[in-house]
């Protein structure tokens, strides 16, 4: 019982820090002590790599300063290649969590990601605000803050490039107390216009660089959250900071990205004040999740539905493989609901139970199936719609692309050897509870045989991968 219950613990971890793991990684596990497996986890490399990111180049975008005098030719293209460029993106970045060695930083990006939600249609925009969530990942949060703060695709999204002294837009200000920092019903409106104050003249230039147009800031005394002083925008941030409010909201929402959905108030108290204390270290918070008894607990494991990402991507870190057309993941996220960088709102995705609804469960169930047997997909997604500030015309060019894969096969080339080699060692009759007992959590909830009963047993290979599919295409493979 002990082995079943340290296997299924480790299979949490492998799940909630990443996006599952093969039998022998957690065969390697079983050997070593918590703290040496989350200490293994946490540490990576001390920057990421983001070459693999920039799927274009400035100098392949024609100077933004002459858009407007382009002909509608001209301008049709250049929105061709942005569209097709944030394709490109999405592609590069799913593949990125498939290969990564080092999960935790893209499962951590791909949180903060919904955390900065934004959509910009430019494709160098989205580069540099996913390299620079990227790169800080599981830095200080404090530096995490400021860096997407002073990016072009944050300040275009939340216009405060139009923020001057004269007439103070607001927007920014009050979507970073609101969604990033301390959230709703912690701060007051004269808070939220004073901020925007502090926050003019902070913009971009044609290269996307970040620049402070001193003449547009408003110099003026102001009073922020109790405080007052000649603040500007990094004055403010830090004020942010400083409010233990600050560390509680980021706290909850990690927690219930990588823990639960409802939030246990003691473990949020506990959790926020150490992060706190620690200077907004994420990597600490972290490894203070990872190596806590509770978070180990029975209620707490394959308790969460896992987003439409976590689900392709562990299929794919599990049975390895490539397509024929990369492309035909974008299509997979956005039927599932979870398309990267098209977030729904400036709240990002809300997560938990709406993942599911009767229609994208089943969908769900049968991916496995579509993708391993190479099927059709035949499910019409939802079209984008460009209410946040999404270009009209470029969210045309993406809904066409989406419609043009209906009832296309996806042709998968799977590469089934090194999978099947990790179950070598394993008896034939105790194939399918072990096949079962890595893909899911609770894997006795599934009997044998019905495993048995839709099984192609006419070689140990067919049977491998018949069994796997079988698991994958069940209900309890959507939790973790």
């Amino acid at each position: 019982m002990a082995e079943v219950a340290q296997k299924l613990q480790l299979q949490h971890l492998a799940w909630r820090a990443g996006f599952g793991e093969t039998l022998p990684v957690i065969s390697d596990w079983e050997k070593k002590r918590r703290k040496d497996i989350v200490n293994s986890i946490l540490i990576g490399p001390a920057r990421a790599s983001l070459e693999s990111m920039d799927v274009i180049a400035n100098s392949d975008l024609p100077d933004y300063r002459k858009l407007k005098s382009m002909t509608p030719e001209e301008k049709k293209n250049v929105q061709q290649m942005n569209t097709q460029g944030i394709r490109d993106l999405n592609v590069a970045w799913i593949n990125g969590m498939i290969k990564s060695d080092h999960p935790l930083r893209e499962k951590m990006s791909l949180f903060w990601h919904g955390h900065f939600a934004c959509r910009t249609e430019n494709v160098i925009f989205n580069q540099q605000l996913l390299a620079v969530i990227r790169e800080n990942a599981l830095g200080d949060f404090g530096d995490l803050l400021s860096a997407v703060s002073k990016t072009p695709a944050m300040l275009q999204f939340l216009n405060n490039q139009q923020n001057r002294k004269q007439h103070p837009n607001e927007n920014f200000a009050r979507e970073v107390m609101e969604l990033f920092t301390l959230g709703r019903g912690n701060y007051t409106e004269n808070d939220v216009k004073e901020g925007a104050r502090a926050f003019t003249g902070w913009g971009f230039d044609e290269s996307g660089a970040f620049v402070f147009r001193d003449k547009q800031h408003d110099d003026g005394m102001k009073l922020f959250l109790g405080k007052q002083g000649n603040f500007n925008g990094d004055d403010v941030l830090k004020i942010l900071l400083d409010q233990k409010q600050t560390a509680r909201f980021i706290t909850t929402k990690i927690y219930r990205f990588f823990v639960n959905d409802t939030p246990d108030e003691a473990i949020i108290t506990m959790l926020s004040d150490k992060f706190y204390h620690s200077g907004y270290k994420i990597k600490s918070l972290m490894k203070e999740i990872f190596m806590s008894d509770w978070f180990y607990d029975s209620s707490l494991i394959g308790n969460r539905i896992k987003s439409p990402v976590e689900l392709l991507v562990g299929i794919r870190r599990a049975v390895p493989m490539d397509f024929e057309q990369e492309e035909v993941m974008i299509l997979f996220q956005r039927v599932l609901g979870q398309m990267l960088f098209y977030p729904p709102n400036v709240a990002g995705w809300p997560g938990g139970r709406s993942w599911i609804d009767s229609s994208s469960l089943m969908f769900r169930l049968r991916i496995p199936q579509v993708i391993l047997y190479s099927q059709s997909f035949n499910v019409m997604p939802k079209e984008l719609t460009p209410e946040m500030g999404g270009n009209y015309k470029m969210t045309l060019q993406m809904n066409d692309f989406l419609k043009r894969q209906y009832a296309k096969k996806v042709n998968a080339r799977i590469n089934w050897d090194p999978y099947i080699q990790g179950y070598a060692d394993v008896p034939r009759e105790s194939l399918a509870k072990e096949i079962a007992g890595v893909l899911l959590q609770f894997p006795d909830k599934i009997g044998p045989s019905l495993l048995e009963k839709y099984a192609d047993s006419s070689t140990r290979e067919n049977y491998i991968k018949t069994v796997t599919i079988d698991v994958m295409s069940t209900p309890e493979y959507q939790l973790c």
